[in-house]
């Protein structure tokens, strides 16, 4: 809901701040007071295009800020705001769009910059604005169908249920075709296939093959080198050198020294103990040793195969993967698709019946959603009809066509919404016939079936909780006049509603009655708005009705008139309280 509208430096708003409240609020002031200008400026926080035309004279830049206060059901705008990253959880969201005299603009919503094309999403979810604009939507057929659609939940849960099946039926029908396109190539690829698998079956790989073989090959050929090291080794361990005696020897020596000396002295025990693990160690590496070397099989015909083996590993590796299971999941693939090619005639018939199955899955949800749409086409209807009879149009004859798109074996008349096409048709007086809205209704005919859309639909439509009538009473009076204002406050009951009125039928019906007058200064002329307490309301009213200043019969029509309205409104409040 729409809680304040500060604007600066719009037009003739020099600097006025507007406050609103929930249910009808009322604007009303002299021709050419700005009444327009503020809704314009409205408009601007709603990502309406904005130059630098809009700004007041004598001034470099102009801003606009509007402040609103959030709903649990403002489920989708949260999602949006969450994927710009703007922060709602306080359930109030605050914006601000500011264009200076160089045609440089700003938009801010919560501190965070977005997009004029952002703003104009985020305001889709905060006010419905009905102006002439809005009534020429109404004559796109697609906006038709949107309303038709909107009116009853079973119609919504339908056409999920819908597009879903759609959805389904497309993909496998995506599916079919891909696979058809890619058998004009199976042939070419089917050898490419073959021989692949064939040449890495044949090489008979196995999983870190590849790492053993490279061990081995390193070390055969070293193994000459290898051989010198033990010799020299083990020498040195256990036998005579050129240089002097092995080191198991001079051990033995050295043990035998302390055993001498432990005889004299009781202190050398731990001395005796380490010497004695020394030589059992050194004693077992010089027999591993020796095993090694008597193990060691040096054979440059198996050096040569081992090596053969890597070149075919090497090569494998190159062509199809960084490691033997790489290949091998190569392989895997290879295989998986060498079946589908092999299966393509199988598969292509699966795929058909599962395309029929779907298609018919699909045509049962279209059925049901044209026929949720065809009930919800006569209730809405009839509900439009005796809403235009009240909005003073009593030969008016309205109603919603549902009709199906070509016949049902053709898949042209599926579309992404059903297989309907949806068509408002009016005709204002008797002996015409009914034809499509945009042939036949004139701008206040779009105005009041506009309104009489908005009254029957306002209690099931909770995607935009205020809206703005914008000249909504033009060329209309009387009893007329009265029907419009009885339906813009049914529908505030719902809403909160923005009305520009110079009708007192409409004015009287106002929870919030602001006024908004043009006061001139010298050469600088500037507009202000207020809020009317209840004796200016009565004041105010009384010269819309008249037309002159105030006189005692002005006045005390002005207070029936609030009075009738006060009954009216104490009424609706009672329908809705019985739902």
């Amino acid at each position: 809901m729409l809680k304040t509208l500060t604007v600066w430096n719009f037009a003739l708003l020099e600097h006025v701040q507007v406050e609103f409240g929930p249910g009808l609020n009322i604007l009303t002031g002299e021709t050419g007071a700005g009444k327009s200008i503020l809704i314009d400026s409205l408009g601007a926080i709603l990502g309406a295009r904005m130059s630098s035309d809009f700004i007041r004279t004598g001034c470099e830049w102009l801003r606009v800020e509007a402040v609103f206060t959030l709903d649990d059901e403002s489920l989708g705008l949260h999602e949006l705001l969450m994927g710009q990253a703007i922060d709602d959880s306080e359930g109030t969201l605050i914006i601000t769009r500011q264009i200076t005299r160089n045609g440089r603009g700003v938009v801010l919503v919560n501190g965070c910059h977005v997009t004029a094309a952002v703003l104009r999403q985020i305001g889709a979810y905060l006010v419905d604005i009905h102006g002439q604009q809005a009534n020429l939507a109404l004559l796109r057929q697609e906006n038709q169908l949107a309303l038709l659609d909107a009116y009853d939940p079973d119609i919504l849960e339908a056409r999920a249920a819908y597009e879903t099946a759609w959805q389904d039926w497309r993909q496998k029908k995506k599916d079919y075709a891909e696979k058809e396109q890619a058998s004009r190539e199976y042939a070419q690829r089917l050898d490419m296939l073959r021989w692949q698998d064939r040449e890495i079956a044949e090489a008979k790989l196995q999983p870190g093959e590849d790492e053993t073989l490279e061990a081995e090959i390193k070390k055969l050929s070293h193994a000459e080198k290898i051989s010198d090291s033990v010799q020299e080794a083990y020498a040195l361990l256990d036998t005579h050198t050129k240089d002097g005696i092995g080191v198991l020897a001079a051990l033995a020596q050295v043990k035998k020294d302390i055993d001498e000396m432990a005889r004299y002295d009781d202190g050398l025990g731990n001395l005796q103990k380490m010497v004695d693990e020394a030589t059992i160690s050194l004693q077992e590496a010089a027999y591993e040793l020796r095993d090694y070397g008597e193990g060691l099989d040096f054979s440059p015909e198996k050096l040569d195969k081992l090596q053969s083996r890597m070149d075919v590993i090497y090569k494998l590796r190159k062509k199809y993967g960084a490691t033997i299971a790489d290949v091998l999941a190569h392989q895997e693939k290879v295989e998986a698709e060498l079946s589908d090619i092999e299966n393509y005639d199988d598969d292509m018939a699966a795929l058909k019946k599962a395309i029929e199955a779907a298609f018919a899955k699909m045509k049962q949800a279209a059925d049901v959603l044209t026929n949720r749409r065809q009930k919800a086409a006569a209730e809405l209807s009839t509900a439009i009809a005796s809403q235009l009879l009240a909005l003073g149009m009593p030969q008016a004859r309205f109603h919603i066509a549902v009709d199906e798109i070509g016949t049902p074996a053709s898949e042209a008349r599926y579309t992404a919404t059903g297989q309907d096409d949806v068509a408002m048709y009016f005709s204002a007086n008797p002996g015409e016939t009914e034809k499509p809205l945009q042939k036949v209704a004139s701008g206040g005919e779009l105005s009041r079936i506009a309104l009489a859309i908005k009254t029957v639909s306002a209690s099931r439509d909770a995607s935009v909780p205020s809206m703005v009538f914008d000249e909504i009473d033009t060329g209309i009076g009387g009893r007329t006049a009265q029907m419009v204002a009885e339906r813009i406050a049914l529908v505030a009951g719902y809403k909160q509603v923005l009305c520009i009125t110079h009708l007192p039928q409409i004015a009287c019906m106002a929870d919030i009655h602001l006024y908004i007058a043009k006061t001139s200064d010298g050469d600088a002329t500037a507009t202000h708005i207020r809020p009317l307490a209840e004796r200016e309301r009565i004041s105010e009213i009384a010269r819309m009705a008249s037309g002159a200043d105030a006189t005692t019969a002005s006045l005390d029509n002005a207070r029936e008139m609030l009075q009738h309205a006060r009954e009216k409104k104490t009424q609706f409040r009672a329908e809705r309280a019985k739902g």
